[in-house]
């Protein structure tokens, strides 16, 4: 991946811009109330193949509407298309919903949070990317509020942790979706309608899904069979997959992918305020100082003073 130099006369975000922004994580977090008891009812890979194959079929229409466009994309940078397909969806995918099979919750969220450093670090080692001290300072008080939420404000309990090859898939799917963010500062990336290009990832997301999902159903893996099973998967289909994907994927074109990277600090808190709303679950003092810490970090690590979009 090549570094690629900023525009001087980028326009400044709009609200629109911000408002996106902003609800990525809050797309992303809706996996709580719709993927809430899918683990362990439905096989991972299975999931992951019927959630892409549902937004494909969905976002179709954008697609054929485009489909010159999509087309020569498709032929001249099949490998790059492939790639997002096994990033994006396939190891952030079915691979995490394997890994929670083996793994906590817990565990889950401390370790997939630090995407957002290895999007920076990825940056710095091949694109030469400065960090600012500001920005650094965020990372690390927004991480700090994450961690105060996740050990629930008992840093003892950092003595108690373990971890085991669930933990390890989440640290891979940490990296495949830093990897997956940064290229799709591409230039042919870039240079797709946003709606094509993400029925295009679907597509690829799809494909490279369907061999271990049809393992999965060959060899005896559990399918769905209720309402409820259903009504998860278009949950997931419609907000943390169509929604979330097009917010995130719009924020790294506009403000870059170390930005776009820091709104997974925000998906702990949102998911908070999710479960006490949706969930009933009780609000306990260390969730707001989790709150307040992470919205503090987010705040120095997104302050004026450095070019959005700087790579």
């Amino acid at each position: 991946m090549s570094a690629e130099t900023t525009d001087p006369s980028q326009a400044a975000p709009r609200p629109l811009d911000w408002l996106l922004y902003f609800l990525a994580p809050v797309f992303f977090s809706s996996n709580l109330i719709f993927g809430r008891g899918i683990t362990g009812e439905i096989a991972p890979f299975t999931t992951a193949f019927l959630r892409w194959a549902g937004s494909a079929a969905i976002i179709f229409p954008f697609v054929y509407a485009e489909r010159k466009a999509c087309l020569a994309f498709v032929r001249s940078h099949t490998a790059i298309w492939l790639v997002l397909g096994i990033l994006g969806m396939g190891i952030c995918g079915g691979f995490v919903y394997w890994a929670l099979t083996l793994t906590t919750a817990s565990n889950a969220t401390l370790i997939y949070t630090t995407s957002s450093l290895f999007i920076i670090l990825l940056q710095w080692l091949f694109q030469g990317r400065k960090i600012s001290a500001a920005e650094l300072l965020g990372m690390i008080v927004a991480f700090a509020g994450v961690a105060v939420i996740v050990l629930k404000g008992d840093w003892t309990a950092l003595l108690h942790l373990r971890f085991n090859i669930g933990d390890f898939g989440i640290l891979a799917a940490a990296i495949a979706f830093a990897l997956y963010s940064l290229l799709l500062r591409h230039p042919a990336v870039r240079a797709m309608p946003p709606m094509p290009l993400f029925g295009l990832l679907s597509l690829s997301g799809t494909l490279v899904l369907m061999p271990p999902a049809l393992y999965e159903v060959l060899t005896g893996g559990l399918l769905p069979d209720t309402t409820s099973d259903w009504t998860k998967l278009l949950g997931i289909i419609l907000f943390a997959s169509l929604a979330a994907f097009y917010c995130f994927q719009h924020a790294v074109r506009v403000f870059g992918p170390a930005m776009a990277g820091v709104t997974l600090y925000l998906m702990p808190p949102i998911s908070i305020v999710m479960a006490v709303v949706f969930l009933g679950e009780r609000f306990q003092s260390y969730h707001a100082a989790g709150i307040v810490l992470v919205m503090g970090g987010l705040i120095l690590a997104t302050a004026p003073g450095r070019r959005v979009g700087k790579v």
